[in-house]
């Protein structure tokens, strides 16, 4: 028999499992019927399209003009060097998001790879990515740019930030080379509807699937925070009874201080545990009353300020609104 619930149950394992240096398996149940793919989704989308990583942006090779055009002595034509170039995954040292760098190959007969290109502030993952291949009269001088940067780029779009001399290339920043997941079913007790996620990651090596991961929660959250706000905008367009006053919801969250009770009056709500003025306008008349070694005098005084701030008398919150003002009310609590 289903039981009647008043909140999901929160998935509590999680597992990583790393079969290779690139590749990892992230596991994690038990979550309620739908949850799994609620989450699952969003997620893959974000590992493939926000992950970040280093892409060459610019190209500029002595003695040509064009991606169109070709060096002397060198086997490939521009168009297929730029494409070798952009098969090679850059990194740059921790801190770095752009640098230029400039080689030089000449003198010899060399087939040049990614290995090649290791200098100061760069690495490469993927050292032995062919590049090119040079004849004993060949003359090689080329700058690129790297830059850190998410998803895909367009060389369009690049074309004002680069050198006017340059060639904009296509950025394709994303380490991230293949993501997917799969729905199983789990059984908890006696029910086997709730559900696991697996989901795997593989990248290029310039992050780790597990850093990956992460970055794409960190994304996830960042996104979702804008809708903290939403509580304060209910709160100030519901509760506030003076609209133009937009500090009045704001006087609720303040410490029970501001008041300027008594000192009598504020020891008894102090040692109650009563922190915020927010707390008291929550409070029947009768709940204050019970508030232990608070007197009559003290009494009146701490009903006198709560009609003075308009929340007294037979005044209630709107239930959505006293929802939120208890959940904004516990947040400042905890941080106490």
């Amino acid at each position: 028999m289903r039981k009647i619930k008043i909140a999901p149950s929160l998935p509590t394992n999680v597992e990583v499992k790393g079969t290779e240096a690139n590749k990892a398996t992230i596991v994690a149940y038990p979550f309620e019927t739908g949850y799994a793919i609620t989450l699952a989704h969003p997620l893959r989308r974000l590992l493939l399209g926000s992950s970040i990583g280093y892409a060459p942006i610019s190209l500029k090779i002595e003695g040509a003009s064009h991606e169109f055009d070709s060096i002397r002595g060198m086997h490939e034509d521009v168009a297929l060097f730029i494409i070798n170039l952009k098969n090679i995954r850059f990194k740059l040292d921790e801190g770095v998001e752009r640098l230029e760098v400039s080689y030089n190959f000449n003198g010899s007969k060399k087939t040049i790879i990614a290995g090649d290109l290791v200098t100061e502030g760069v690495s490469i993952v993927n050292p032995d990515s062919f590049l090119a291949t040079l004849n004993e009269d060949a003359v090689l001088n080329f700058t690129i740019v790297i830059a850190k940067g998410i998803g895909y780029v367009q060389s369009e779009d690049l074309r004002d930030e680069v050198d006017t001399n340059s060639i904009a290339l296509d950025a394709f920043f994303t380490p991230v080379t293949r993501a997917s997941y799969h729905i199983e079913n789990v059984l908890v007790e006696d029910n086997p509807n709730f559900e696991k996620i697996v989901m795997e990651i593989e990248t290029d090596g310039q992050i780790t699937p597990v850093d990956a991961f992460t970055n794409a929660l960190e994304i996830m959250y960042t996104q979702l925070s804008v809708f903290n706000g939403v509580l304060d905008v209910e709160i100030n367009s519901t509760a506030v009874k003076k609209p133009n006053d937009d500090g009045e919801f704001k006087i609720l969250l303040e410490p029970i201080e501001s008041l300027g009770l008594s000192v009598r009056s504020f020891n008894s709500l102090d040692r109650s545990g009563i922190k915020f003025v927010g707390e008291l306008v929550l409070m029947s008349e009768n709940d204050i009353k019970n508030i232990k070694n608070l007197g009559k005098k003290s009494l009146d005084e701490i009903s006198d300020c709560i009609l003075n701030l308009g929340y007294g008398g037979d005044y209630e919150l709107p239930d959505n609104v006293r929802i939120n003002l208890v959940r904004k009310l516990e947040q400042l609590k905890g941080n106490i």
